[in-house]
């Protein structure tokens, strides 16, 4: 008979009782004991004094199995501390709101909205999602496939000739933002409830509450400076850059030219080689136009 044991808080009791019976055990009422787990393989009992007790004749896969689910719940405890630094709390199922391309000469400005809830949170920090600044550009589509299936989303892309149009109405990249981070809360909040939403921090938050329409109004909204710590944030984050990048690659194919990313002297000598090939006008609908780089080209 071999066998492992472990403290733990007893407020586990409810994660630990959820994972033994996701792993097929018999759960049942002993003395002394909150609950007991049985299988064929093995027996587990969690005491009052917060021991968990496994024994059987090969408990090494369970064991595994459990480590494994105790790193995720780490992980999850871990996020949520960091996020919450100052006295508010982010509730379980929420929208985090990021955006991507704010600062690139070349392409779209996209704002993406993911919704979790218990359902998706554990699978989303098991699967590597954080903020997309963390991760290569390669595995972003690959990440943002597993938040896709997994997730209630949004995604609002504003391509460079929309963007321009709008950004001259508007004369401020700030409330552009907010349109889009509205835009992109109210999507969702149309395919589910939600009480709350997060976002990064870029400017007044009423700018967002501003742009919220009957739905959005409702709910709890907050902006906090690296809210990309946060998985609903950091998912948001990824979509936002997926689409960006397909953005990227379509502008490619149309005029023929490799587009870099930023700003940068090889992304100014693009923009040229695009005006003299075509004309000014026609390089409004690759780039933002407001950027110093334009008058520079």
């Amino acid at each position: 008979m071999n066998c492992y044991t472990q403290k733990f808080d007893i407020n586990i009791q409810k994660k630990l009782k959820d994972f033994f019976e996701k792993d097929g055990a018999v759960i049942s009422d002993l003395q002394n004991a909150i609950f007991r787990a049985k299988k064929s393989e093995y027996a587990a009992t969690f005491y009052n004094t917060g021991k968990l007790l496994i024994q059987g004749s090969e408990i090494s896969e369970i064991v595994k199995k459990l480590e494994n689910f105790l790193g995720i719940i780490q992980n999850i405890t871990e996020n949520t501390k960091s996020t919450q630094s100052d006295t508010i709390n982010v509730p379980i199922s929420h929208i985090g709101v990021d955006e991507s391309g704010k600062g690139d000469f070349f392409g779209p400005l996209v704002i993406a909205g993911v919704l979790v809830d218990e359902t998706n949170t554990e699978l989303l920090v098991k699967a590597g999602i954080k903020d997309c600044k963390k991760i290569e550009d390669k595995n972003i589509n690959k990440l943002a496939a597993v938040i896709k299936n997994n997730c209630i989303f949004s995604v609002v892309t504003i391509n460079p000739a929309k963007y321009n149009e709008l950004y001259e109405k508007l004369k401020n990249l700030n409330c552009l933002l907010a349109w889009g981070h509205a835009r992109a809360i109210e999507n969702i909040l149309e395919k589910k409830e939600c009480n709350y939403a997060l976002s990064d921090k870029f400017g007044d938050e009423n700018l967002i509450k501003n742009a919220l329409l009957k739905k959005g109004k409702k709910i709890t909204l907050e902006q906090r400076c690296k809210a990309e710590s946060d998985i609903a944030v950091a998912a948001a984050s990824i979509l936002a850059r997926a689409q960006f990048l397909y953005g990227l690659s379509e502008i490619s194919k149309k005029y023929g030219v490799d587009i870099p990313k930023g700003v940068s002297e090889k992304v100014i000598n693009t923009a040229r080689t695009i005006k003299d090939k075509y004309s000014k006008d026609e390089l409004k609908n690759a780039v933002k136009a407001h950027f110093k780089t334009f008058e520079k080209i």
